[in-house]
């Protein structure tokens, strides 16, 4: 059953990064203007936070196995609308209701795999999850700039939907056994002012949010300054795909016990000032041999950071409630990624300075995560 929810976990953000390389080329070959096209661009991580959301309550409500499923096939449905779309208006409205199904996915995949973990393997087991989503931040870009180049965008699209909807009859037969007992009223009742009172899940909150703010503003910096640099733009693909597969190393190696062994806010700290350290430093290189080297510091950073906060909600919540605030959890990841380009554009900051800017707030929240354990520590 694990093995089989990775996979999901695996194509659903499959689904989003297949989207990165054809979106804005797919937009601009319907006659969308630029800021239109960088409004099809966004939505889908707009309506995401919605539809994380709605997962997650319904996930307490009905179960994970009702909500994994509906999300499979409605996902499915909404990428096999792409090839309707006749102008950027429709497209528009297609990347909302997208992101919207697509969204109810992942609070459910994650609840399961969290609710079938033995207590004393939590963190290794999300360390597990987070190599699937890194194999997905690889592969997916790749493929679907490959694939794109020799049919079109929506043969990618479509491949991608046939993947939800085999998942999604194949979970109907392996999930639907798992036992889930249903919960009462009183029991689902946790109000959103009691999620963000509790200091595990704002921990959790936070690191979610500022990783996937750091990978928004790689995704729109990083770019920039390689050009800058003189190099082509191969080379910004290949820095990426350097974090993410020294990410996978640590996920899948041993190296993943110590997310059983730490205490959480510990790894946490540690990874998260590690990628804020290594943005610092980025913003300062110039030389090739070198990005390379930090952006597998950085790799090593978020596969510290990406399990301690995956453990720091699974341990503030009883499972009854997990779905919820894995809801709210990825809600916060897609507004990183949003908030990460935005806010760093906005501000109209060079390539270095936004590295910088984002490497300071990063190392700011691993003080303070780090600062706060040692005086609970003194404390005792």
């Amino acid at each position: 059953m694990r093995v089989f929810v990775y996979i999901i976990v695996f194509f659903s953000f499959f689904d989003l990064f297949t989207q990165l390389p054809i979106m804005s080329p797919f937009a601009e070959s319907l006659g969308a203007t630029p800021f239109l096209t960088g409004l099809v661009v966004g939505m889908y991580s707009f309506s995401n936070t919605a539809g994380n959301i709605l997962s997650g309550v319904w996930t307490d409500k009905k179960g994970p196995f009702r909500v994994l499923v509906t999300g499979l096939f409605a996902a499915g449905a909404a990428l096999l609308l792409y090839q309707t779309a006749a102008t950027p208006w429709m497209l528009l409205l297609i990347r909302f209701l997208h992101g919207l199904l697509a969204g109810l996915i992942t609070p459910a995949a994650f609840t399961f795999l969290a609710n079938h973990s033995a207590q004393d393997k939590k963190g290794k087991n999300a360390a597990v999850s987070g190599a699937f989503v890194g194999m997905a931040a690889i592969i997916g870009p790749a493929f679907s700039g490959i694939m794109a180049s020799r049919t079109s965008e929506t043969a990618v699209i479509n491949t991608t939907a046939a993947a939800m909807f085999i998942l999604g009859i194949v979970a109907l037969f392996v999930l639907r056994k798992l036992p889930y007992q249903a919960i009462t009223a009183h029991e689902r009742h946790i109000s959103l002012r009691g999620f963000f009172r509790n200091t595990g899940m704002l921990k959790a909150f936070t690191g979610a949010f500022l990783l996937m703010f750091s990978q928004g503003v790689l995704a729109y910096m990083l770019p920039l300054k390689v050009i800058h640099l003189g190099f082509d733009s191969q080379t910004s693909g290949l820095l990426l795909s350097t974090f993410g597969i020294v990410a996978i190393f640590v996920f899948l190696t041993p190296i993943n016990r110590l997310f059983d062994r730490l205490r959480p806010e510990t790894t946490f700290s540690f990874g998260i000032a590690m990628m804020g350290i290594s943005l610092i430093c980025l913003s300062q290189a110039e030389v090739s041999s070198l990005l390379y080297i930090i952006m597998g510091l950085y790799g090593i950073g978020f596969a510290f950071l990406f399990p301690s906060i995956n453990s720091l909600l699974v341990g503030a919540v009883p499972p009854e409630n997990r779905g919820k605030a894995y809801g709210y959890f990825y809600a916060f990841f897609s507004l990183g990624v949003v908030a990460g380009s935005t806010v760093t554009g906005g501000l109209s900051l060079s390539p270095s300075q936004g590295l910088f800017f984002t490497g300071i707030l990063l190392c700011s929240a691993g003080f303070f995560v780090g600062a706060g354990q040692l005086k609970k520590a003194s404390a005792k």
